[in-house]
This record gives C-alpha cells, sequence and structure tokens, in this order.
C-alpha cells in the first residue's frame, strides 16, 4: 500500500466512491490492518443499505460489537430508522404526561418524515465526529458509507444545519422545537471543524479502473473540496493482472483497465494513490479480508463448472414484452455499481426504437444519465431530478400559495422554515411523483440511486405526503396518485438489478422483501456483467466465473422472470 495511506493515518478515515468499488471490502480490510497493528478501531457504516455485517460475517447494531479473531476491532451499523425513533423519543418523551394525548400525537407524527431519519442518523455520525468523549476509547474511527451521492449530501449537513440554527429566530423547524437543535449545535460546529481538518480526517476515494467510477470520483473530490475537505487519498480496486494473452474476455478487459487509468481525469492525478489487483476469491471474511492489500492476485486454475439449471434468458426477451406495453414506469433498482444506469439507458433507447414516446430520468444524486446516454435520440426526453432547482421551485411556489395569505412576520417565518436543509427532501419527493404521473401517456425509465437511499424515497411517500400536506393548501394530484401507482404492477415495473456475487444478490433480495412490505411487487430480476456464458481460462476470471453459478441459481429460485445479461468489453449502450 502506500506510504501516505497506512503510515500515520489521522484518527477519523472515510470510504467514499460510486456503488460496487469496493467501500466496504477497502474499509474493513483497513480497519483489521490497523486493529492488527495494535491500535482500537470502531468501524462505523454509515450506508442506509449497509453489507458490513455480511463482510465481516457478523450481525451488527448501532451498539459497536468486538470483532471476533481481531483484537481491538469495534463494528457498529448506524441503522436510519432505529436512529429515527430514538430521535424522535428524545424529543417527544420530555413532554408526556404534561401535554394532552393528541398534543403528543401531533409532535410524533410531524416527527415521523424522512428528514427526521436523515437528521437522526446524521446525529449518530456527528455524534463519532464531533464529540472526542463519546469514542475517546478509539484511536481511529473508520466510516464505511454509502454511495457517492448520498455521502456528500452527509457531509454537508454540517454546515447546512449549523448555518439554519445560527440565522433561524422563529424557535421552529420541520423537525420540531429549534430549541432540541440548539442543543447540538456545538456538536454540528465541532464536526464541520473536524471534516476540514487534515489532521483529524481522510476521505478515502474508492474507485474502479473504469470510466464511470474515475469520472465520479474525479466529481466527488472536487464537490469534498468545496465542503472543505481537501485531505484525500485515491484507492484504484481491481485491477487485472493479467496472466493469460490467449483468454480474449482477459485480454479485453485488461485494455478496458489501461484504457481508464491512461485517461483518468486531471483532478485525480493530483491525488495520492494506491493500485489493487482484481481477486478472484471472495473477499467475505476476516481471514480474506486480511489478504486484501497483499499484491499478489495469482489463483489455482479453476475447471470450468456448469450451473444445474440453464441460464437465463437474454435482454432482448424483456425489451419485446415491454414494448407490448402502452406505456407506465419503468425502474432499475438495486446496490450501487450493478448497472442500473446502463440498463435504464438501454431499456429507454431500445423502446425509443420501437417508435415509442419515453421519459428517461434519474433519482440518483450522481447522476450519470446523461454520461451514459451520450446524444439524446429523437422521441426520448432527457432529465434529472437536480435538488437545487426543485427546491427553489418548491420554496417560491409555497410562498406564493399558502404564504400570500400571511401577514408580513408569519411569511418571513415560512420563508424561514422553507430554508431548512428537509425543504430539499421534500421538493426531491415531489418532483419525483410528477415524474411518474408522466406514465399515464409514455414510457418513463426511472434509474434509481442505490438501495439504501431509493429505500428512504419510497419509505417516506407517507410521510411526505402528509409534509406537502402541511405546507400546501392544495395537493398535488400526482402526489396524491403516487403510492397507488407505485403499488400497481401494470403501471410501475420494478427491475431488481444485481451482478452475480454474494453481495449485490442478498442485498437486492432484502431490497425486495422491502418492496413487499411496501406494498409494492417487482417485476423480475436482472443478472448484469455474468462471465457464465463465456469462455475464459485467466485463473483470476475462471474462479469468478465458478462463483457465479450458485448466486446464478439462487436468482432464479426467487420465482420472478430473470434476465441474463453477459459481460462485454464495452457496455451497450441502447
Amino acid at each position: 500500500m502506500s506510504q501516505d495511506f497506512m503510515t500515520n493515518p489521522p484518527r477519523n478515515l472515510f470510504f467514499t466512491g460510486k456503488g460496487g468499488v469496493g467501500k466496504t471490502t477497502t474499509s474493513a480490510a483497513t480497519a483489521i490492518a490497523l486493529a492488527d497493528s495494535g491500535k482500537r478501531v470502531l468501524l462505523v457504516s454509515t450506508d442506509p443499505a449497509s453489507n458490513l455485517d455480511e463482510v465481516l460475517g457478523l450481525p451488527l447494531c448501532a451498539k459497536p460489537a468486538q470483532v471476533p479473531g481481531v483484537c481491538g476491532l469495534f463494528a457498529s451499523n448506524v441503522d436510519p430508522v432505529e436512529a429515527a425513533a430514538a430521535y424522535r423519543e428524545q424529543m417527544v418523551g420530555p413532554y408526556r404526561g404534561l401535554l394532552p394525548e393528541a398534543a403528543l400525537r401531533s409532535m410524533e407524527e410531524q416527527l415521523s418524515g424522512a428528514c427526521t431519519v436523515e437528521i437522526a442518523a446524521f446525529n449518530e455520525f456527528a455524534t463519532l465526529m464531533g464529540n472526542p468523549s463519546a469514542v475517546e476509547e478509539f484511536d481511529h474511527i473508520i466510516f464505511d458509507t454509502a454511495p457517492t451521492g448520498h455521502t456528500l449530501r452527509l457531509l454537508s449537513l454540517p454546515a447546512a444545519w449549523s448555518d439554519f440554527i445560527d440565522t433561524n429566530v422563529g424557535g421552529t423547524s420541520c423537525l420540531g422545537p429549534l430549541a432540541g437543535l440548539k442543543a447540538q449545535h456545538l456538536l454540528y460546529e465541532n464536526t464541520r471543524r473536524s471534516l476540514g481538518n487534515a489532521t483529524q480526517t481522510l476521505v478515502v476515494v474508492v474507485s474502479r479502473p473504469d470510466e464511470a467510477p474515475l469520472a465520479e470520483a474525479a466529481r466527488a473530490s472536487a464537490e469534498l473540496k468545496e465542503l472543505g475537505v481537501a485531505n484525500q487519498h485515491l484507492v484504484i480496486n481491481g485491477i487485472l493482472q493479467l496472466t493469460d494473452t490467449g483468454d480474449r474476455v482477459a485480454v479485453a478487459l485488461r485494455e478496458r483497465n489501461r484504457k481508464a487509468l491512461a485517461e483518468i481525469p486531471q483532478a485525480l492525478t493530483l491525488l495520492p494513490r494506491t493500485e489493487l489487483p482484481l481477486r478472484g476469491t471472495e473477499l467475505v471474511g476476516i481471514a480474506a479480508l486480511r489478504t486484501f492489500f497483499s499484491p499478489e492476485s495469482s489463483v489455482p486454475a479453476t475447471a470450468n463448472a456448469a450451473i444445474s439449471t440453464p441460464l437465463p434468458a437474454p435482454l432482448d426477451n424483456l425489451l419485446d414484452l415491454l414494448a407490448a406495453m402502452p406505456g407506465g414506469v419503468i425502474m432499475t433498482m438495486g446496490k450501487g455499481g450493478v448497472g442500473k444506469t446502463t440498463l435504464a439507458v438501454n431499456i429507454a433507447t431500445a423502446l425509443t426504437a420501437r417508435s415509442k414516446k419515453v421519459h428517461l430520468t434519474t433519482t440518483d444524486p450522481a447522476a450519470h444519465v446523461a454520461l451514459t446516454l451520450g446524444e439524446a435520440p429523437q422521441r426520448m426526453q432527457v432529465s434529472r431530478i437536480d435538488p437545487e432547482a426543485e427546491t427553489q421551485a418548491y420554496r417560491n411556489e409555497v410562498l406564493a400559495t399558502v404564504g400570500a395569505s400571511l401577514d408580513d412576520e408569519a411569511r418571513a417565518l415560512m420563508d424561514e422554515d422553507l430554508r431548512s436543509p428537509c425543504t430539499e427532501e421534500i421538493a426531491v419527493f415531489r418532483a419525483f411523483a410528477k415524474i411518474v404521473d408522466q406514465g399515464t401517456d409514455r414510457f418513463v425509465v426511472i434509474d434509481t440511486a442505490p438501495t439504501g437511499h431509493t429505500l428512504l424515497l419510497l419509505d417516506a411517500s407517507e410521510s411526505y405526503h402528509r409534509e406537502v400536506s402541511r405546507s400546501m393548501s392544495d395537493i398535488p394530484e400526482a402526489v396524491r396518485q403516487l403510492l397507488p401507482r407505485l403499488r400497481d404492477p401494470v403501471f410501475t415495473k420494478v427491475f431488481l438489478v444485481t451482478l452475480p456475487e454474494a453481495t449485490p444478490v442478498h442485498e437486492a433480495q432484502a431490497l425486495q422483501a422491502d418492496l413487499r412490505r411496501a406494498g409494492i411487487e417487482p417485476a423480475g430480476w436482472i443478472v448484469n456483467q455474468s462471465l457464465a456464458p463465456l469462455a475464459v481460462t485467466d485463473p483470476v476470471l475462471s474462479q469468478r466465473r465458478v462463483r457465479e453459478f450458485r448466486y446464478i441459481e439462487e436468482v432464479v429460485r426467487q420465482g420472478l422472470p430473470t434476465v441474463l445479461i453477459p459481460w462485454r468489453a464495452e457496455p451497450t449502450r441502447g
């Protein structure tokens, strides 16, 4: 490893990057290496769809747990829903027995929105960053974060909430009495300072040797610098060390790696850098993680294996079925890095080629649709939900409608409340509802954010409906119809996208269960970038191919229509 990365690292280490690049593996392996060197380490996941449990082979909760087999290492998951429940009780509890039951219910309802989930999870994170006494027993705190867009939102909150508290004079917010937040003011300020202090915090930007992850890493690096977080290190994970020049797949993959690294964004060339090899072994469990930073990736050759059931159908079969529909909403969902964006682009382009009217959009804060698509074909509308523009439009509309009948003082207080960071979440939700509404007369293809962020959006539908009702005199029909439309399997087709690997498959299974609890039945599964249909002889790729069959069979056993897409040297678009 680079000396800059592990030699005398600061107390706080953040791992961020595009989904699927290996953040959790890299952060867990780093935590183990530091603990093995004699440090006391706390490894924390702030990803709403964390797979840290699976990587460590240990069930985790919000309370730090000792990791067996690693002296000095503790790990925990910040569960946003549990954190929100605890935050809600912290705010409401002191009034029990003092206020009428109806007033308490009103407070609890006000504190049931997604902004409460966000601030509660943020409070857990801020306590670790800004309150040294809470974690004084540890030498290092390592944060395994959600994919980039969600992480940038998290890291911007210390400044956003601190500024809002500083300037708010009304005493209230969408999170209830501001006094509850003012008590956290010093904590937020300390967190803000710690993030920008290079002696206290290092952000490790993780990427794969591919165009899209490197482009996102460059964007994340720039935005982190804008937030005052300049101490950064780049890790490029999964570079194939070519050992079999007769394997056409391996040669193509190595060339793809070489091209991406040769064209790495200029901003990333300025960062200290660590390069790690692609491995054939599954990096799950303590023993495997201890080998992660080894420079060797060689493995014994593996005999080709056969799947016991036929491989799933190709993508063309699914496209033909979709084209027979008059319209509706098509959503690609799953763990970050499984190819949701490319698939959304492929589906939208294929439907457009079949003379269908299509709107292609994204709810992902990282928003790669336009980059992946290139020039949009005729009959296709392309957009992204821009949080800043949607927030300003929502603020203007509320002031022009509900605020129009208020006196100057009340209007000023409303304007102040609308400057809360929570307003952005409500505005983005409303924009999402408007886009879904367009599925009544065309195809709306939605590239969703990685699993955890998407679930927060869907889980929040009912609470956002209440919040929009509170702040607007007339609820938009698109908001009123959103939940029924998402629950209508004829109108909305949700496809679970995965790679034929343990973590993406198991996370998609958990997503499937969560969707069903919300009354949304998935339309099928798409297994992407599979080596299973290909002939490979490279030892690393052979080992990876053999591993795939068990996970393909696991997907097929779910009983839903399944599509298999083979690995390609260049992702197919359209």
